[in-house]
């Protein structure tokens, strides 16, 4: 991916050697743009951590059960385990359902404070909503609360 927008950027530079100086900063603008990365929601395809000790390491989100772009923090996914440990609960090809716990993606709160992380990552869950791991690592937003995950937070080693 990396290297596609660094080749479309590439080649943005290179057409703008005949062009006018006007054109050449609204192009340059457009690159920049493209080679930002775009935090959007969970949709189809979208590659996620696995934060508990399931077995699990990553899994492809198929469906996004909530949400008509997409799902958010503390919605659940189905998705397919890519990687995972040896000697786990779940194999590679298990289909899964998950509860997304992380979300590059903004999500505004009440206070007018804005949460955001650095990756995208689930918890496994069950098709009845129970954990599959007995643990879950790193920071997890309180909003799980409203979506009634209280066992989530009650295993999360830090609440954010």
């Amino acid at each position: 991916m990396a290297a596609f927008l660094r080749s479309k950027c590439s080649s943005v530079g290179r057409t703008l050697m005949g062009s006018s100086s006007v054109e050449a900063v609204t192009r340059l603008s457009h690159c920049d743009a493209i080679s930002q990365q775009i935090r959007t929601f969970i949709q189809m395809r979208t590659n996620l951590k696995v934060v508990d000790n399931s077995g699990a390491k990553r899994v492809m989100c198929i469906q996004a059960k909530r949400g008509k772009y997409g799902a958010r923090l503390g919605d659940t996914i189905v998705g397919s385990v890519k990687e995972a440990q040896p000697r786990g609960k779940v194999k590679k090809g298990d289909v899964v359902y998950g509860v997304v716990v992380r979300a590059a993606m903004k999500k505004g709160r009440s206070d007018g404070s804005e949460v955001q992380f650095d990756d995208n990552a689930i918890v496994l869950v069950n098709n009845k909503g129970e954990l599959i791991g007995t643990r879950v690592f790193g920071p997890v937003p309180h909003e799980l609360r409203k979506k009634k995950h209280l066992k989530i937070l009650a295993l999360a080693e830090h609440i954010v």
